[in-house]
């Protein structure tokens, strides 16, 4: 049996690499409890998801546009394989605003396109290459382009990081400057850089016998003035978005997805959030993931489904608000209840929760609940609040409903 490799298109879109398809759960991490929101240091675990962002702790700003697509991409999971047809046409809809805008003439001829990007999003990252559907669609790897052109010899380089413990794979191209907004390519070497290995190891592909295959182009069709934030095209049609650095509600998510620095960076998210937003805050529609909290265990899950401490929290317009939690094959944790605003803050809810059953398809077992508590919003777009025994909570989005 022969084993048929292509090599990669530019911009993530490739033809090439030995088939093997790494299978990605959320993990359980632990973690300390943030002694910033008085709870005990215990340790728990938590399920977390991780988002794709760069590892870089420099605060950057965005333009307006800018943000619109920024916020469209919070809560995509594999880059966009697993998004919503809402979230897919809100991000395209930010994409096509911004390609409509003057961002910097001539991105190819500008110093600010050189260095380390990360892809956040591409589209068709399910039917594209191997390369493409094995490594960009999991969360769990960080993908860049290095771009280097004002060099004696100028490249562009795909880089799958598995971790920062095994390695990263680098396959990389031979560049020119057609004009302006096109790149264009063509692959001549690769290799797995292990960190248990002293030497590269080379990446199976004859680049030399494979033509045309190895080329390629790549426009820029928008680079900001901050030079932070790029969308490109590649010449199979994809589009990819590409940020240098992030801003703080994405390092949040970062660090939740590595379990580390989560307390300094809910710090940092909160103190800049407040500097941003002095009116009022609403609970929005829809449905929320826990994905962290700096709750410490108790013996009972069904005390910790009761008041909110895991699973999903369902928004209603009316008032209403319901955790539901899964069991176990099928069997949930319902418990429905009501919100109003506080009358002595914009930003703070009294919950009242009282109707709880445990169900099974069409049969339900009533369970005697109550449970009441206030809940603190501190930001609405990931959600992060203050609720039950000053227990702090981040929430993802994981529906598809229109952000406000």
């Amino acid at each position: 049996m022969f084993l048929k490799v292509y090599t990669t298109n530019l911009g993530f879109q490739s033809n090439p690499v030995p088939t093997f398809s790494p299978i990605f759960n959320p993990r359980t991490l632990p973690y300390k409890t943030p002694k910033l929101f008085e709870s005990s240091s215990s340790h728990r675990n938590v399920f977390v998801y991780r988002s794709n962002v760069v590892d870089k702790q420099q605060l950057v700003s965005f333009n307006e546009p800018e943000n619109q697509l920024i916020e469209a991409l919070i809560g995509i999971q594999g880059r966009g394989r697993s998004a919503s047809p809402q979230q897919l046409s809100d991000v395209t809809r930010a994409v096509q605003v911004l390609e409509g805008l003057e961002g910097v003439p001539d991105p190819t001829n500008s110093s600010l396109i050189e260095g380390r990007w990360q892809l956040m999003f591409t589209t068709r990252p399910g039917t594209a290459s191997p390369i493409q559907r094995t490594f960009v669609g999991v969360d769990f790897f960080s993908v860049f382009q290095e771009v280097y052109l004002r060099t004696n010899d100028p490249r562009v380089s795909n880089i799958v990081r598995f971790s920062d413990a095994i390695g990263e794979l680098k396959v990389e191209a031979a560049a020119s400057i057609k004009d302006g907004k096109r790149i264009l390519f063509q692959f001549d070497r690769a290799a797995f850089s292990f960190k248990f290995l002293p030497f590269k190891v080379p990446y199976p592909v004859p680049f030399r016998l494979l033509g045309d295959e190895a080329k390629g182009w790549l426009d820029t069709t928008y680079l900001s003035p901050s030079g932070d934030l790029r969308i490109s095209r590649g010449n199979k049609g994809t589009t990819f978005v590409l940020q240098k650095k992030t801003e703080p509600r994405q390092r949040l998510l970062s660090t939740i997805s590595t379990g580390k620095g989560v307390r300094e960076a809910i710090d940092e998210f909160i103190s800049s959030n407040q500097n941003l937003t002095g009116g009022e805050t609403e609970l929005q529609e829809g449905e929320w993931q826990m994905i962290w909290s700096s709750q410490v265990e108790t013996d009972s899950w069904l005390e910790n489904a009761g008041n909110g401490l895991m699973g999903i929290q369902i928004i209603k317009k009316n008032g209403q608000i319901k955790f539901l939690v899964d069991i176990l094959l099928g069997i949930k944790f319902s418990m429905t209840g009501r919100f109003v605003k506080s009358g002595n803050s914009n930003s703070t809810y009294e919950i009242t929760m009282d109707d709880a059953a445990i169900i099974g398809g069409q049969f339900g077992y009533p369970v005697e609940m109550e449970s009441k508590f206030n809940l603190e919003l501190l930001d609405d777009k990931i959600r992060i609040t203050r609720g039950y025994n000053n227990i702090v909570f981040v929430h993802l989005r994981m529906d598809g409903l229109k952000k406000k």
